[in-house]
């Protein structure tokens, strides 16, 4: 645990009692403050009070004395509306912040110094989060992974020298994160996702900007500059005299890092040089995959990584469970768990990365279904759709891909894996990229893909990829 210090001897609020708030509400007690507790949920006051501390309706009682809100990210700052939390936090003139915001402050008290690793982007940063820490502790570092990634952050151990937090943020932690100062900021990329929570796409993009802006002077800003928002965020932090490593998966550049060919390259005052080589590794399948490595390279080589450690680093990662997960093969079948591939980007990601698919897809639908992957429908053989996008998404396939409308997702498997073996292919993967929510069938996509994993394991025949 960390203990936040910040606020000794002061009365905080707390909104949102999940794992980050509960470990919000024990860090503060742990450093000096009283707080109260409030959550809409009557099961989370309950285990507050059984966890010893002050539960209060927060609605009704006098916030002259609170010096902050601690907020929950799930609940909305600025759109569609303030949380009501957090209009009555700021008739009060009450701060209004989130975990994240307590961890940069003891850094700040207490280990200014120590390495922090802020990681953001609408798709890859949960991979990208996970290879970063993976590289670092390959690197032979004391290090520490959570944020949105799963783990409270303020549950990992505190900073100081020789030890690195590794944190994966959201849209929301970035938003309540003011004081928000990594040693290394990582933008991998931006597209359109949760415009109910920000407004529009300009602010939606002006917020992710923030983690990156907020670099240390003498830190590094990594940027992916394959799309229009990333590149003119790059040109702004350049001009406000940041250090800025651009990358690229589609593009040579002049200055930065690059991957071709599967090799990753870092290019410099008109001279190039091989930094790894990421062809064959499985867990980095992909070109999103070469994204997230190539930040993760550049991450690695900021905190002085080098770069024979990197490639073994690379070599031995085992991939981010629910994210383009080796189950087991059976014969020439691959079974591929990407689960959290829940919008129609993320599936995209997946979809590039096999030639002869067997798509399992479905569940609770997003704006835009499914309409935008077009152009890899060559590449499904056939789609066995679930939950309740199934009759949408058979309507978007259409007579372009054969389909069908399996509900649920024991059926799916079973079907695909009969018919991926049948069709004699030699590389045929029968892939869960669900391009949506998991929330119609299944509490969260973890849940979703671990019935998968259980699924295809039971099939018989199944090994373990090696």
């Amino acid at each position: 645990m960390i203990p936040v210090t910040s606020f000794a001897g002061k009365t905080v609020a707390v909104f949102g009692l999940g794992g980050s708030g509960l470990a919000s509400c024990q860090a503060l007690k742990a450093g000096g403050a009283e707080v109260v507790a409030g959550d809409d949920n009557a099961d989370n006051l309950a285990k507050a009070a059984q966890a010893g501390f002050i539960t209060a309706d927060l609605r009704s009682v006098s916030w002259s004395n609170f010096a902050a809100l601690i907020l929950t990210p799930g609940a909305p700052l600025t759109h569609p509306a303030p949380h009501w939390s957090v209009t009555l936090a700021r008739e009060a003139a009450v701060e209004v912040i989130g975990d994240i915001e307590l961890f940069c402050r003891e850094r700040q008290r207490h280990a200014p110094d120590a390495p922090f690793v802020a990681i953001t982007g609408t798709n890859g940063k949960s991979t990208t989060t996970a290879l970063i820490a993976h590289l670092m502790k390959v690197a032979g570092y004391d290090t520490q992974m959570g944020g949105n990634i799963g783990t409270a952050i303020l549950s990992l151990e505190p900073p100081r020298k020789g030890r690195v937090h590794v944190i994966e943020m959201s849209s929301y932690q970035i938003d309540l994160t003011p004081s928000l100062d990594p040693t290394v900021g990582i933008l991998i990329n931006v597209s359109e996702d949760h415009i109910d929570r920000h407004g529009t796409l300009d602010h939606y993009a002006a917020v992710k900007e923030r983690l990156v802006a907020g670099v240390q002077a003498e830190g590094t800003a990594v940027v992916g500059v394959d799309d229009v928002w990333c590149r003119n965020i790059a040109d702004r932090l350049d001009r406000a005299g940041k250090r800025v490593v651009r990358i690229s998966v589609r593009n040579p550049l002049a200055s930065g890092i690059y991957v071709e060919r599967e090799t990753i390259v870092q290019a410099s005052g008109g001279a190039r040089s091989e930094i790894a080589r990421i062809g064959g590794i499985g867990s980095l399948r992909g070109l999103h995959n070469a994204q997230n490595a190539a930040c993760a390279a550049a991450c690695a080589l900021a905190l002085g990584v080098g770069r024979d450690v990197l490639q073994d680093g690379l070599r031995s990662f085992p991939g981010l469970a629910h994210r383009m997960e080796q189950v087991g093969r059976r014969g020439d079948v691959l079974f591929v768990n990407d689960s959290k591939g829940t919008n129609a980007d993320a599936a995209a990601h997946a979809l590039s990365s096999f030639a002869d698919i067997f798509w399992i897809a479905g569940g609770k639908p997003k704006a835009g279904g499914i309409t935008s992957l077009g152009e890899y429908f060559p590449r499904i053989r056939k789609a066995y759709l679930i939950g309740e996008a199934a009759q949408e998404f058979a309507g978007t396939l259409g007579d372009s891909v054969p389909h069908e409308i399996s509900e649920t997702l024991d059926v799916a498997v079973a079907n695909a894996a009969r018919d991926a073996e049948a069709s004699g292919l030699h590389d045929a993967v029968v892939l869960l990229s669900p391009a949506c929510a998991s929330f119609d069938q299944y509490r969260n996509f973890e849940i979703r893909g671990a019935k998968f994993r259980d699924l295809v394991n039971a099939l018989p025949g199944v090994k373990p990829v090696v």
